[in-house]
C-alpha cells in the first residue's frame, strides 16, 4: 500500500517535506499546491507531481489523495493552518500539519474534535523527539534506570546577542506572543513526551532592552515553571536570539530521577547518562552516546517516516504518534503561559484535553 500525498504550501518547509516523501518507498507525492503559481510549478517539475493553485481545486481533482500535508505559515507561524486543514478533513482526507497546530486555541480544539468524530488521522510535526538520543532516553526510562521522576529541564531557542539583533521583524512577528505561539510547541512536546501531562504552569516573559528600545512588540524570553501529574517539577527556558546558550547549545534536555539522570544535547547529537551512586560507592563514570549526527533536518525524515508507517499500519487513532491531540496539548500549555504572564506570574492550570475513548477492538 502506497500513501498518496498532496502538500499545501511550497515554501522551505513544504520542500523539506517533499524531499522526505521522495525518500520513503511507502509514500507517493502526487500533488503540490501553492497560491503562488511559480512555487507550485517549480515544485511540480522538481518532484514529478501535479501542480495546483488552490486546495479546493486539488481536492476536487481525480488525483486520488490519501493525505493532505499542510505546511503553510501565517501569523505566529500558524494562522494559515486551520482553513486548509479543515477543508481537507471535511473532504475526508487525513491531515498532517506543521507546528503549531494553529495560533488560535479555539481553532486547534475544533480541528482535533472534527478529526476524532470523523475517524480521520490528524498528525503534527512535533519532530524533536524522533531521534536516536530520544529513543535511548526512553529505553533508559523503560529499563528502570531513571527511577521515579524528580525534575525535567529544557533549554531551547536561538543563539544570538544584542549585536546580532536585526531590528523589528515583519508584521506577522510584531505581536506580543508570536515567539511563544510559534516556538513553545517544541519544548512542551519534549516535556510531555518524557514527563507526562502538565497540571500547573507559572510563567515570566519579557523583552531585552535592545528590543524595547526598538519598540519590538515580541516577548522573546520566557521562563516557565511547571508541575507534572506524576509529582515531578520542570522548567523551560526559551529565548529568540537574545543571548548565547551555554552547555548543550541551542537545545538541551535533562531529566533526573531517583536512580539516574540523562541529558540530551543539540537534539540529535548526544546523550549522557549518569547512574545514581550505590551506598558507600563512588559515583559511576557517565555513559556517553554520540550519534555522529549533526544535521537537525534528519528529524523531518524520521518524523514523516513514522507518520507514513502509522497510516500504512492503520494504527488506532489514539496511538498515532505526534497526533493532533498531542499538538493541542502543547498549545493549551502555551495559552497557560500567556495567561500566567498576563496575571503577573500567577499559577495556571491548563485546560484539560479531550478524553481518549479508545478502540474496543484494540483494547480487548
Amino acid at each position: 500500500m502506497t500513501i498518496r500525498i498532496g502538500i499545501v504550501g511550497m515554501g522551505g518547509i513544504g520542500n523539506q517535506h517533499a524531499r522526505c516523501y521522495m525518500n520513503n518507498p511507502g509514500a507517493e507525492l502526487v500533488a503540490v499546491c501553492d497560491v503562488v503559481k511559480e512555487k507550485a510549478d517549480e515544485a511540480a517539475e522538481k518532484y514529478g507531481a501535479r501542480a495546483f493553485y488552490s486546495l479546493k481545486e486539488m481536492l476536487a481533482s481525480d488525483i486520488g489523495l490519501d493525505v493532505v500535508d499542510v505546511t503553510t505559515s501565517g501569523f505566529e507561524n500558524g494562522s494559515w493552518h486551520y482553513e486548509p486543514a479543515m477543508e481537507a478533513l471535511q473532504a475526508g482526507k487525513h491531515v498532517f500539519v506543521e507546528k503549531p497546530i494553529s495560533n488560535d486555541i479555539r481553532e486547534a480544539r475544533e480541528m482535533v474534535q472534527y478529526a476524532y468524530k470523523n475517524d480521520l488521522y490528524l498528525a503534527c510535526n512535533l519532530n524533536h523527539y524522533f531521534t536516536e538520543p530520544a529513543d535511548r532516553a526512553k529505553q533508559l526510562i523503560a529499563d528502570g534506570k531513571i527511577g521515579q521522576p524528580v525534575y525535567l529541564l529544557q533549554k531551547m531557542g536561538f543563539n544570538g546577542s544584542e549585536m546580532t539583533y536585526g531590528g523589528v521583524g515583519s508584521p506577522r512577528w510584531q505581536r506580543p506572543y508570536s515567539h511563544l505561539k510559534a516556538f513553545l510547541a517544541h519544548p512542551f512536546s519534549i516535556m510531555r513526551y518524557f514527563g507526562g501531562e502538565i497540571t500547573h504552569i507559572q510563567a515570566f516573559c519579557d523583552r531585552p532592552g535592545v528590543r524595547k528600545s526598538a519598540d519590538d512588540l515580541m516577548l522573546s524570553v520566557a521562563g516557565v515553571n511547571m508541575r507534572f501529574e506524576n509529582g515531578s517539577v520542570g522548567y523551560i527556558l526559551s529565548q529568540r536570539g537574545d543571548a548565547n546558550f551555554g552547555l548543550g547549545g541551542w537545545w538541551s534536555f535533562e531529566m533526573a530521577g531517583t536512580k539516574g539522570t540523562f541529558c540530551i544535547e543539540n537534539c540529535v547529537e548526544k546523550l549522557t547518562y549518569w547512574a545514581g551512586a550505590q551506598a558507600g560507592q563512588p559515583q559511576p563514570e557517565p555513559e556517553v552516546f554520540n550519534t555522529g549526527i549533526t544535521d537537525f533536518s534528519s528529524t523531518f525524515q524520521n518524523r514523516l517516516d513514522a507518520f507514513i508507517e502509522d497510516i500504512t499500519n492503520n494504527v488506532p487513532k489514539e496511538h498515532l504518534r505526534s497526533s493532533g491531540r498531542d499538538a493541542l496539548a502543547t498549545l493549551e500549555y502555551t495559552y497557560a503561559v500567556i495567561n500566567s504572564y498576563e496575571e503577573g506570574g500567577a499559577l495556571v492550570r491548563p485546560e484539560p484535553l479531550p478524553n481518549l475513548h479508545g478502540s474496543v477492538g484494540y483494547i480487548w
